[in-house]
């Protein structure tokens, strides 16, 4: 299949980051860019290139939703089946579960391996940092963002710089929540997906 011609890059981040601002300023009344929504950390959807005005952030209310407590609670049958046999908050990797800030941080990984695992990592953040956060790694790390699922999605993979295996990075933000996971080598069809809708419904 022929690749398809790319444009300049400070041209794609600029669209990129004029995405990301519109996806904040009009969340709730955006819908998914015909990207889709809730497979995994695999694709790279186009963003949009409408350029909006910057968004003034306004302080947030209390959370919609709340940060659930379990790590296992928040992932589907099919995605614990993809994890089955990775070990879960194993305490050589510090402090996990549940945290005093009412966040929650899930690691999977073996600490006998390597490489291979992921560590979600969900925390309330209000509107504007979260716009300021996503826009840096738009600017700065060429992430892809998109709408879907009534928030603002950014994503990004690479090689391992020591492993031939792909790390990647997910963030999604919706009402004052980002749900931010890092893997290397893992990246169960589906995962961010079920932690959103285990969230938001």
């Amino acid at each position: 299949m022929a690749t398809p011609a790319r444009a300049p890059r400070g041209g794609r981040r600029a669209a990129a980051a004029a995405s990301v601002l519109l996806a904040l300023a009009v969340l709730t009344a955006c819908a998914p860019d015909d990207a889709p929504s809730g497979d995994g950390f695999t694709y790279s959807p186009t963003p949009t290139t409408d350029a909006p005005a910057t968004p003034t952030p306004t302080p947030s209310a209390t959370p919609l939703a709340d940060i659930p407590d379990d790590c296992r609670a928040i992932l589907t049958a099919d995605v614990l089946a993809q994890l089955e046999g990775i070990p879960l908050n194993d305490p050589a990797f510090g402090s996990s579960g549940p945290q005093p800030d009412g966040g929650l941080v899930c690691v999977w990984r073996d600490p006998a391996t390597d490489t291979t695992g992921l560590v979600t990592t969900i925390t309330y953040m209000s509107r504007g940092p979260a716009l300021d956060m996503l826009n840096k790694l738009v600017t700065d790390d060429g992430y892809t963002c998109y709408t879907p699922d009534g928030g603002t999605r950014c994503e990004k993979t690479w090689q391992n710089e020591t492993y031939p295996v792909t790390d990647g990075r997910t963030l999604f933000w919706r009402d004052d929540i980002l749900i931010d996971t890092t893997y290397s080598n893992l990246a169960p069809s589906g995962y961010t997906g079920a932690v959103v809708a285990s969230i938001f419904g």
